[in-house]
């Protein structure tokens, strides 16, 4: 009897991590989309501020902000799918998923003290706006130190895979941990993982995570996120060939 208790409840875990997990996908698809949105209304303020639309640039500000405050919402419901999901053991009593949730969001929210209008994204926005006239130069309140840390600012955790050492933005089948967010070269770490006989570590140093090859995937967000670093990376050595002009302009003078 025992033993066909503890089966049933074995059965009732395994297809709640199931629908979780398709939960999770699901709901990093939707990520994904928002993403896709703020960076094209990165792309319209920038057309925008060219033709010196400086109140509708302000007014797609704004729209951005309200739209990450959404995103991050998400965010929050999709590390809280994750979460319970990975946690949760039945037991006798019925278990109450609202409040899990409920608590799981509200534990995100609180140790999340991003500003949105402090967020990387609308602080990249604001630099793409200022750099359409002023490139190379600090925006106001900021000093050079500051354009060097917007300019490589990305939601990536690592930007080389520890395995392989190669940048993420040239790896040719980028994963990423479900656990810990790190990001990998498929190959390696599929190896790497199967050399460890399911007791595989994250690599990256300081990381305790343990990992699983089914929660080692290629998400929908994990694309874009790369194709940004891409673009931040083009954009900051554009910045220093400007900078190199201007000294050689500013020697040329003496």
């Amino acid at each position: 009897m025992a033993s066909t208790s503890a089966s049933r409840s074995t059965g009732v875990t395994g297809r709640i991590q199931t629908a979780a997990s398709t939960l999770y996908s699901d709901n990093q698809s939707l990520i994904a989309e928002f993403r896709k949105a703020l960076n094209m209304m990165k792309e319209i303020g920038v057309d925008l501020e060219r033709d010196n639309q400086s109140q509708m640039v302000k007014e797609l500000e704004n729209a951005a902000v309200e739209l990450l405050a959404t995103y991050e919402d998400c965010t929050h419901f999709s590390s809280a799918i994750h979460s319970v999901g990975d946690r949760c053991q039945p037991v006798g009593e019925l278990t109450n998923f609202k409040k899990l949730f409920e608590d799981e969001i509200a534990k995100l929210k609180a140790s999340s003290s991003s500003v949105p209008q402090n967020h990387p994204i609308i602080r990249q926005f604001r630099e793409a706006i200022w750099n359409v006239h002023h490139a190379g130069e600090p925006m106001p309140g900021e000093d050079q130190d500051d354009i060097v840390m917007t300019s490589t600012q990305c939601t990536l955790l690592n930007i080389t895979c520890p395995l392989s050492g190669k940048p993420v933005v040239d790896l040719a089948e980028p994963v990423r941990s479900v656990e810990c967010k790190h990001v990998y070269e498929k190959n390696a770490i599929m190896l790497y993982i199967r050399s460890k006989n399911a007791r595989a570590k994250c690599p990256v140093a300081g990381c305790p995570k343990m990992l699983q090859a089914q929660k080692v995937l290629c998400d929908p967000l994990l694309l874009i996120e790369i194709d940004e670093m891409r673009t931040m990376s083009k954009q900051t050595a554009r910045t220093d060939v400007i900078e190199d002009c201007t000294e050689l302009d500013e020697e040329g003078c003496d």
